[in-house]
């Protein structure tokens, strides 16, 4: 199964969570079947995207990393690459490769958690991201990665405080699986 093909498994087996999410589940798979290049960053017309809220439920906090580009307090994510199997090995190695922690995340159970639709500058439109939890062993030591301007672990409480609505979405919802 080609990475196109786990994409439209996984956006048709989604649940949806509301009208919103069902909504961009059907803009997600539009996309696709228009673009069977849709998974990967060249489509200039948009490509699906992964990620992971890196999560420590022991110690009630999330990791975050100050992206360089957009200066926003985000979860890890990042690109769909040719070697990437499934929607789920990229965010999962987008998690390891910008938060530094070398062994011992793993995605939370029961697929992606939500989808999030962003417009990015040309010469692409948008991002259609397929968003993911990480839980972090108890003993996660996060390291900044060439990506980030800062990394940092915050308390459930002060996500909302630092990140925008789509990060305190994901957690929210990303807690509410727990």
């Amino acid at each position: 199964m080609s990475l196109y093909d786990d994409a439209v498994a996984v956006l048709k087996d989604l649940a949806a969570t509301d009208e919103q999410q069902s909504g961009l589940r059907d803009v997600y798979l539009e996309h696709l079947a228009a673009h069977p290049d849709g998974v990967y960053k060249p489509c200039r017309a948009g490509h699906v995207t992964g990620s992971a809220l890196v999560i420590d439920p022991v110690r009630g906090r999330v990791l975050l990393t100050l992206h360089k580009k957009l200066g926003m307090w985000l979860q890890m994510g990042g690109h769909c690459e040719p070697g990437d199997a499934t929607l789920a090995d990229v965010a999962l190695r987008e998690a390891v490769e910008e938060s530094g922690i070398a062994g011992g995340l793993t995605l939370l159970p029961g697929g992606p958690v939500r989808l999030d639709r962003h417009a990015i500058p040309e010469p692409c439109n948008w991002h259609l991201d397929v968003q993911y939890a990480a839980l972090a062993p108890a003993d996660a030591v996060a390291e900044i990665s060439e990506e980030s301007l800062d990394l940092r672990w915050f308390p459930y409480a002060e996500v909302a405080a630092v990140a925008d609505a789509s990060v305190v979405r994901l957690m929210e919802a990303s807690l509410a699986r727990l």
